[in-house]
């Protein structure tokens, strides 16, 4: 894997692969066009998974913008790492790192989508594996949780090939399409993949 300024968290560029070239940038104000295309042409595949408010719940921005600015807001404050997700120099998703948190923790949560057109290419598994060494070996973190509903096989497909850990079980944990769902909590430490989760995935997936 490339990284474009090694040691640093946060801007950063990471590259990785050959057929496809996966990338992984921060994401921008420019992404606006591709991004509502995917989530339009997609509302269905993405619509049981996406997080929604719950009554009473601070309202987040509704336009591209918007969250845009929020979420490089928190990428300054150094809470949030949101990469866009780009195979061949196209924009086709994100993978988020949320609730950083330093201190004695020095832990994060990823989160991440995929248009639907590119879904089982490996393309999800290789951007988590390079976020989670990024995370490890530039960004000083020790711990990264992934947390999934148990109805959604896909992204269970990807821990399971990547080989992290379940580690416990969430009810009611996020308020998602509605209403609040049970979640699988899976957990990565830094000294499960001395060199690296993405090493790890390269040499063959564990699942």
């Amino acid at each position: 894997m490339i990284v474009q300024r090694p040691g640093r968290a946060w801007p950063n560029r990471l590259i990785s692969g050959s057929d496809p070239v996966v990338t992984l940038r921060p994401l921008r104000r420019t992404d606006a066009r591709a991004w509502r295309a995917i989530r339009k042409r997609d509302l269905a595949w993405f619509s049981r998974w996406d997080a929604t408010m719950p009554p009473g719940g601070e309202q987040r921005p509704s336009s591209f913008g918007g969250m845009v600015r929020r979420l490089s807001r928190a990428a300054r404050q150094g809470t949030t790492y949101p990469f866009a997700l780009e195979v061949d120099g196209r924009f086709v998703g994100q993978v988020t790192v949320n609730n950083i948190v330093r201190g004695s923790a020095q832990f994060g949560s990823i989160g991440y989508w995929l248009a639907q057109e590119h879904a089982g290419r490996g393309i999800v598994p290789r951007a988590v594996a390079m976020v989670v060494d990024h995370c490890f070996f530039h960004a000083g973190l020790h711990r990264l949780e992934v947390c999934i509903r148990p109805e959604n096989t896909n992204s269970l497909r990807v821990v399971e090939k990547l080989g992290i850990t379940e580690v416990g079980y969430a009810p009611k944990f996020l308020h998602i399409d509605g209403e609040w769902r049970d979640h699988k909590i899976f957990a990565i430490t830094k000294e499960d993949v001395p060199r690296g989760l993405l090493a790890r995935w390269e040499e063959g997936p564990v699942g």
